[in-house]
Parts: C-alpha cells; sequence; structure tokens
C-alpha cells in the first residue's frame, strides 16, 4: 500500500539526515545555494523536495544514481496532495501524522472509556463531541473537522480492509452525548458495526473493576510487515500524543490484553448495545 503523503515525506526526510551523517547542514547548504533552514525544512519533512535539488542533493552526498530509486518514489509521494488537504485550515499540524498513521495502520486497536471512537462515530454524535472541543466556538471550524472525520471513516472500506479491534467502556453507552436520541442513533450504529467484517467491538462492564485502562483512553497502531514500527496515539486536551519506544508499546499492548480478558464478550458486547438502544427507544416512547 502507498505511504501517506505526510509518512512518506517524513522517511524521506530520516534518510536524508541518515545520509548526511557528520557534515554539518549549514556546509551542506552553502555548498548547494541554499539557506541552512531549507535543508532543515526537508529534512523535519516540513516541505517538499523536487526532483532536481533531490539528485543535486544525493549527488553531493554521494549516493550512486542506482541506488536513488527508492529516495526518488518517497519524494514523489511526498509532494502528492494529501486526502485532507482541505481540512487543514482547522486541524493543528500534529494531526497531519495522526491521520496520515490511522490511513496506513493495517490493525487499530483502541480502548475508550468516554465516547464512542471516532471511526464509528455518526455525523450528529460527531458534532456533540466536537462542539465541546478546547478552542471550538467558530462554527466554520467545527464544521471542517467534522468533515474531516467522516472523511476518516474511508478506511473502514478501503482495500485491503484494516483490522478494527476496539474496547469500549459500559459508560459510553449511558453517557448523552447530543441527547438521548442522538445516542440511540449512534448506538443503533454501533450494533450494524459489530456485525462488519474486520470489526471486534467488546464492551467493558461497570462489574469488571478496576482494570488497566483506568488512567487514559489510547490507540494501538501496526503496520504491514517490513514498512514501519507500532505506534500508541493518546489523545489529550491540546494535541495528541504519540508513543513509539518497544517498552511503551508493550505496556499498552498488556493493558489492552487486560481490557479484552475483562471485557463481554462480542456476542454479549452486541447484545449490550441493543438493550440499551432498546430501553431509550422506550424512554422516548413514553
Amino acid at each position: 500500500m502507498a505511504r501517506p503523503t505526510s509518512t512518506a515525506r517524513q522517511e524521506l526526510g530520516s534518510e536524508l539526515r541518515r545520509l548526511r551523517g557528520d557534515r554539518r547542514g549549514a556546509t551542506v547548504a552553502t555548498a548547494l545555494g541554499w539557506s541552512e533552514s531549507k535543508l532543515s525544512r526537508i529534512e523535519t519533512a516540513h516541505t517538499s523536495i523536487s526532483e532536481d535539488d533531490l539528485d543535486r542533493l544525493l549527488t553531493a552526498y554521494g549516493v550512486r544514481v542506482e541506488d536513488r530509486l527508492r529516495l526518488r518514489d518517497l519524494a514523489d509521494r511526498g509532494r502528492e496532495r494529501a486526502w485532507w488537504t482541505p481540512y487543514r485550515s482547522s486541524v493543528p499540524d500534529p494531526y497531519d501524522e495522526y491521520v496520515a498513521l490511522e490511513g496506513e495502520a493495517c490493525r487499530i486497536s483502541e480502548w475508550e472509556a468516554q465516547v464512542v471512537p471516532g471511526l464509528l462515530q455518526t455525523d450528529e454524535y460527531a458534532h456533540a463531541v466536537i462542539e465541546r472541543g478546547v478552542d471550538m466556538a467558530d462554527p466554520a471550524v467545527i464544521q471542517h473537522r467534522l468533515a474531516l472525520r467522516m472523511a476518516r471513516q474511508a478506511v473502514l472500506t478501503r482495500e485491503p480492509l484494516p483490522s478494527l479491534h476496539m474496547v469500549l467502556d459500559e459508560a459510553v453507552l449511558y453517557r448523552e452525548v447530543g441527547g438521548r436520541d442522538v445516542l440511540r442513533r449512534q448506538l443503533s450504529r454501533l450494533a450494524e458495526d459489530t456485525r462488519r467484517p474486520g470489526i471486534e467491538l467488546l464492551i467493558l462492564p461497570f462489574s469488571a473493576g478496576a482494570h488497566a485502562g483506568q488512567i487514559e483512553s489510547f490507540m494501538v497502531l501496526d503496520f504491514a510487515a517490513g514498512t514501519r514500527a507500532p505506534v500508541v496515539h493518546i489523545e489529550g486536551l491540546t494535541g495528541g500524543l504519540f508513543r513509539v519506544k518497544p517498552d511503551e508499546i508493550d505496556v499498552y499492548r498488556d493493558a489492552l490484553d487486560d481490557l479484552r480478558k475483562r471485557a463481554l464478550s462480542p456476542e454479549d458486547s452486541r447484545t449490550a448495545i441493543a438493550e440499551r438502544e432498546d430501553a431509550l427507544r422506550a424512554t422516548a416512547a413514553r
């Protein structure tokens, strides 16, 4: 599968920093007639690099012409317009990498204690979540964020399908985000999602007691063999955090294992969702 633009550009930047080795950035930039800032922005993936500039840089590093194909391919992908570009006016730069990684992952494992995960949210439920976010006073920004969230869900219909494994706290079924009717329709969508191929949706009941996910909600992203190492993403009030160290990844995998063991089975989870939806429907009918 092709690398997303952001990921390809970052991979190229890392390769170019490696090739520069002990050379000072200022020395390389001066030799090419560039500013040091230009070289730095290329290496840190803040800007793309033209084909001519890449060839000049690789020549300066002594890279043979026959060894440049992969780097040229990364540069080509890095110049492509990312699908989420139209939403950038409302999305902070760090979010770019999260969207790129989510789109590339072959397995997405998530623990969510507060709300339905974004990939499974209905339009109206997502709107209710987004408008309560930090600095969400501008209706235009809310609409941009909403459009991006809905567009991200295309990952669930791509080929090959990613494997989605989610554990939701039972509280999510009761938190009336957007009101009871919005929640009921969201639960109806969740019930349908439990029957979709590639999706495992488990409910952690209140009776599970203390568990390994009490501190924070999080997501573990795994990628196709030979591409990149796993990544943990943790959403915060001021942006997301990434964990990439193997020992840190293991901690979150262990937490997911604990949550899955304590959660209801897929069948019982589907029943719990349906029963809560029925209860909300009965309340509305009174």
